[in-house]
């Protein structure tokens, strides 16, 4: 389980540093970031899974497929699940819908232990449904600012928990599966990264993209790879929870980029980060008891 919360914290913030870095990817539009880090991203996660021994995965996946064809109307279902994910995280920013997007993050995990309640018969300890009811307390601080819930809200809060569910019960919640995800998307992606003036004019206008698209491209494998492999290690109430980390870090990134934390908005940030101690917490106890077992064997 420690491996498990590990690979989540290192995946949201992968994910966060990807957040800050879009913005210094100038000129390109949320549509061409969200092309070229698809584009990218099928490269590297196919070296690490060649060199991870992770590639029989895919060929597992396509077997899996073989031997029922009408399986092959699965995997379009959940790329586009996880594709609208990662296009409406770059676009938000750009048009307006940050915070509503922020705050389908903040709603993501509850739905998640709700569906591992009632689906997986999840159990969640003290520490947990402490942690559950701090974030009911923030996010519906949230919810009362807002005033409603958006489309981009319910995309997230409940998109996510359904493209995982569906992972887990078809049997593709592994890299062979987000491979064939990812390599799916790529058509759409090419028409994102080429598509409008192209790449040539972003070029010529910031020479510095041609290392910095690149560099994009592996931020984005390592974050998948880490949020996938914690997704198959952790019970699924603890994956969600734990994915409240990503939306504290993007705050962070926010006021890093010049925004600020209204009055009114300090009663949804501070019980969300007391739940993110509290999971902390019990994860540095696992690990504690875990060290206590060995020393005595």
């Amino acid at each position: 389980m420690i491996k498990g919360i590990a690979l989540s914290v290192i995946a949201s913030i992968l994910f966060g540093v990807m957040y800050y870095y879009t913005s210094t990817l100038t000129p390109l539009d949320g549509e061409q970031v969200f092309g070229w880090r698809t584009l990218l991203t099928v490269p590297f996660l196919t070296l690490f899974m060649l060199f991870s021994a992770d590639w029989r995965k895919v060929g597992e996946t396509l077997c899996w497929i073989k031997q029922r064809p009408r399986r092959l109307l699965f995997l379009p279902l959940s790329s586009a699940l996880l594709g609208i994910q990662l296009w409406l995280f770059l676009w938000a920013p750009l048009h307006g819908k940050a915070l509503e997007v922020s705050l389908g993050y903040f709603l993501l995990p509850l739905t998640m232990v709700l569906a591992g309640r009632l689906i997986f018969r999840d159990r969640l300890s003290l520490l947990q449904k402490l942690a559950v009811a701090c974030a009911i307390i923030g996010v519906g601080n949230e919810l009362y600012q807002v005033g409603g819930v958006s489309w981009t809200t319910l995309v997230v809060a409940l998109g996510y928990p359904v493209y995982f569910i569906l992972r887990r019960r078809f049997g593709t919640d592994n890299l062979g599966g987000l491979w064939c995800e990812l390599t799916l998307m790529l058509p759409v992606a090419a028409w994102f990264a080429f598509g409008g003036n192209g790449p040539l004019a972003a070029l010529s206008v910031s020479p510095t993209l041609y290392w910095q698209i690149p560099l994009l491209g592996v931020i984005s494998a390592a974050a998948l790879v880490c949020y996938i492999l914690a997704s198959r290690l952790l019970p699924f109430s603890l994956f969600g929870l734990l994915s409240y980390v990503e939306p504290v870090l993007l705050v962070i990134v926010a006021l890093l980029l010049g925004e600020s934390i209204g009055r009114d908005e300090w009663l949804t940030y501070i019980p969300i980060w007391l739940a993110v101690l509290l999971l902390v917490s019990e994860g540095a106890g696992h690990l504690l008891r875990r060290q206590r077992i060995k020393s005595i064997t």
